[in-house]
């Protein structure tokens, strides 16, 4: 839908994924106004995007779910341990159906900024299809949502099929018979690698930094277990908010020096098996935080690693040199198993050094490879990239890529000082990176919906975090990352993957059951922590 002029409403909500849907439909139950805006050509979000064979999420598909609609819990059946990303997509659509949302976005539309008007207390939204008078905006752009693109020299010369994980085609691709490279070995390379190899003629896997990937087992739901959750899904969902990742995952809750090598080797074990990051990071509770307890969890999963490896060698050079769980804990389908076979290339570029890339293929210090086919899987500029690419002019005319250029400082993970009448769903400071996402967004989008009851019904024009309550968060967040291994991290967690940001643990390790807590006490408060202007 084009917009000619000007429109002027209440919400101004920006993406269709979970946050989207579930913010719009609160709006609705506010009795506010609200435009959502999504640039993809429908609701999906991270899932929309991101489609590559392979795709699955790694919170297990009971969990990641919405809570907040009994009967869209009963309602929608999962049929995988592990949901695929046309299963997410379609549960997505089928909740804004169900939610009759759909009509208050605009679809293929892309928010190219938006400033703050000093007289009038509003924002001003500018989109591709025009500009958007709204009191308040709540971005809920996601957290892996801006692709990385690597400046590969000689990228734009590759004659043959360049793709890229984080906006795979829509139209089928197909691997068989086919010379095939992928870069990157994150999460999405993990999944993409191995159905690859499956037709390609022949693999090549550059590798930057090896990952800790444990066996997915993902298998179908029995119906069994399926009615045992939904007889008690409130009992279920209360669990896993309660919990510090925000999903059941039915830890002991010892720390190393308690449970010893006996048990704790017991539990890794068991949650191995199962298959779950999550429950394979809580097994020792203290494995992010601890160094001993730490090193006895690596060398566990190193073992598993080299188990699945034939060649010694190259099981050697799949090991990760890092503090387990410090970078993205991944989960696979035969990934390790793939090197084992004959049409499967292990290129370690810490060995040989990328060069460029040709029209045939690319080139290292070791030699030129043709292939026909060049997957990037190189991640994604996380939790800030995407708000820092828009011109956000807040008070004064302050830009918000310029202050993020220096800290992703926020209050709370959701509002910026500076910054009036916004909200930055799972914004950095929060624990939704390392948490089920979804429990964090629920918990985001009804306190931001509790907040906005309140400044309605007392007739409040305008409402800013104060920089104390920015300054004093962030300093929290911080202490709790630096009291832990975290501060040893070089990944996405604190910005270290994109050359230029700042070194800032942008996850709060707190947890999101104390995280929620807190929140409820600054709205019992009065919402300690903000000005709030009539």
């Amino acid at each position: 839908m084009s917009i000619t002029h000007p429109v002027r409403t209440d919400v101004v909500v920006v993406g269709a994924g979970f946050t989207g849907i579930y913010m719009v439909h609160k709006a609705h139950e506010l009795g506010l106004s609200v435009v959502g805006i999504e640039r993809g050509q429908g609701v999906g979000g991270t899932w929309y995007w991101n489609r590559y064979p392979g795709l699955r999420c790694d919170v297990e598909s009971l969990d990641y779910s919405y809570s907040f609609s009994e009967e869209i819990q009963q309602e929608w059946t999962w049929t995988e341990k592990f949901p695929a990303q046309p299963d997410i997509l379609a549960y997505l659509e089928f909740v804004a159906n169900k939610l009759d949302v759909t009509k208050d976005f605009r679809f293929n539309t892309e928010v190219t900024g938006a400033q703050w008007n000093e007289q009038t207390s509003r924002w001003l939204v500018a989109t591709s299809a025009g500009e958007i008078d709204t009191k308040y905006i709540v971005w809920g752009t996601g957290i892996l949502s801006t692709p990385k693109i690597p400046n590969i020299p000689g990228m734009d010369t590759f004659e043959g099929e360049l793709l890229n994980t984080a906006t795979w085609p829509h139209a089928p691709v197909s691997f068989a018979g086919k010379k095939v490279a992928v870069l990157g070995t994150g999460s999405s390379g993990i999944q993409v690698i191995p159905i690859a190899a499956e037709t390609a003629e022949h693999l090549y896997v550059l590798q930057r930094t090896p990952s800790y990937s444990l066996p997915a087992r993902n298998r179908p739901l029995a119906p069994e277990r399926v009615a045992e959750v939904k007889a008690r899904y409130g009992d279920y969902r209360a669990e896993a908010r309660s919990s510090m990742l925000g999903a059941v995952t039915e830890t002991l809750d010892q720390p190393f020096s308690v449970m010893g090598e006996d048990l704790a080797r017991s539990e890794l074990e068991r949650n191995y098996e199962y298959g779950s990051p999550m429950r394979f990071a809580s097994a020792v509770v203290d494995t992010i935080a601890d160094d001993d307890a730490n090193a006895f969890v690596s060398a566990f999963a190193k073992a598993k690693i080299r188990s699945r490896v034939n060649d010694p060698a190259i099981a050697d050079k799949l090991i990760p040199d890092y503090r387990i769980a410090t970078r993205r804990l991944c989960i696979d389908t035969n990934y390790y198993e793939t090197f084992n076979r004959e049409n499967v290339t292990l290129v370690d570029l810490r060995d040989e050094e990328l060069i460029a890339m040709t029209p045939t293929g690319f080139t290292t210090t070791a030699g030129e490879y043709e292939v026909d086919m060049f997957i990037l899987a190189t991640g994604f500029d996380a939790v800030t990239g995407t708000l820092s690419r828009l011109d956000i002019r807040g008070r004064g005319g302050a830009s918000l890529k310029e202050k993020w250029s220096h800290s992703p400082s926020t209050y709370m993970g959701l509002a910026v000082a500076g910054f009036p009448n916004m909200f930055v769903a799972t914004g950095p400071g929060s624990p939704a990176p390392l948490s089920n996402v979804v429990v964090s967004i629920e918990t985001h989008v009804e306190w931001i919906a509790g907040m906005l009851a309140r400044l309605e019904a007392d007739h409040v024009t305008s409402f800013e975090a104060t920089a104390e309550s920015e300054q004093e968060w962030t300093a929290h967040v911080n202490e709790v990352s630096d009291s832990t291994l975290m501060r040893f991290s070089d990944s996405w967690y604190t910005g270290t993957n994109v050359a230029g940001k700042p070194r800032v643990n942008v996850v709060y390790l707190g947890g999101c059951a104390p995280y929620e807590a807190r929140l409820k006490e600054i709205a019992a408060e009065g919402y300690r922590g903000f000005t709030l202007t009539t």
